[in-house]
C-alpha cells in the first residue's frame, strides 16, 4: 500500500487493521466521480472511494480531497475506525463528545443544589467573620 502520506501514518493504518483482522481481501474498492466542490477537476476523474468490508457489510464512500490515493488512504481510516467502535462497542468520539456537552448542560439535581448552596452560604459566613467593623478593629 502506498498512500502518499507518512510511512508513520500507514504503518499506524496497517498495524490497527491488522489488530482488527481486517484483510485487504476482505475490502470491495470502487472508484466514483465526486459530487462535491472541486471542479472540472473532480468532474473529469474518479477520485472518490468506495470501500466495502465484505464480513461486516460496512460501507463507507470518501471524497474529502482531490486526490484519488489521499482518499483511498481516509476511506481505510474510517473503515477502521468505524470497524473498532463496532467490534470494541466503544462509542464513537464524536458521540462521546456530544454526551460530555449534554451532561454539562444538564440542570443540577435538587440534592447537588442544596449542597453547593450550603457549601456557599459557609463561605459567605467565614468571609463575614473576617470582616473589618466600619469604625476600625478597636470599636
Amino acid at each position: 500500500m502506498n498512500f502518499s502520506v507518512s510511512r508513520d501514518k500507514e504503518e499506524a493504518l496497517k498495524i490497527k487493521m491488522d489488530s482488527l483482522g481486517i484483510k485487504e481481501a476482505d475490502l470491495e474498492e470502487k472508484f466514483i466521480h465526486s459530487s462535491k466542490k472541486g471542479g472540472q477537476k473532480v468532474n473529469k476523474t474518479s477520485s472518490c472511494v468506495y470501500l466495502k468490508h465484505k464480513p461486516t457489510g460496512i460501507e463507507v464512500k470518501c471524497q474529502e480531497e482531490r486526490s484519488q490515493v489521499l482518499n483511498r488512504f481516509f476511506a481505510r481510516r474510517i473503515l477502521v475506525n468505524k470497524i473498532e467502535s463496532l467490534v470494541l462497542g466503544r462509542k464513537a468520539q464524536a458521540q462521546k463528545e456530544i454526551e460530555k456537552i449534554r451532561r454539562q448542560k444538564r440542570k443540577r439535581s435538587r440534592r447537588a443544589k442544596e449542597k453547593m448552596l450550603r457549601y456557599k452560604k459557609i463561605r459567605s459566613e467565614k468571609k463575614e467573620l473576617r470582616r473589618i467593623p466600619a469604625n476600625g478593629p478597636d470599636a
